[in-house]
């Protein structure tokens, strides 16, 4: 079952982050502007905002994450608005 987070305020529409093959997800500090999605095949999926506070873009992914995969696996994509603006997504 292959599942994905919809950030509905990514700054481009339809930009989704996979949910499978996850094994890490990581920031530098509890008020980094990025967060880090690194998955068993090697990539990493970057997400930069505005600064966190208290780690909440960390766990709002974290949290996403998480109930995307409790989702029916009719449902492709689990939707989650992060609480700071987005400034990028990239997948490397």
């Amino acid at each position: 079952m292959v599942k994905f987070l919809y950030v509905s305020n990514a700054p481009y529409t339809g930009q989704l982050i996979s949910v499978n093959g996850i094994k890490n997800i990581g920031t530098a500090s509890a008020t980094a502007t990025t967060v880090t999605i690194d998955y068993v095949d090697g990539t990493t999926t970057t997400v930069t905002t505005a600064a966190q506070v208290a780690s909440d873009v960390y766990y709002d992914i974290r949290n996403g994450v998480e109930n995307a995969l409790t989702t029916s696996w009719t449902n492709p994509y689990y939707e989650i608005a992060l609480s700071k603006a987005v400034t990028s997504i990239v997948n490397a």
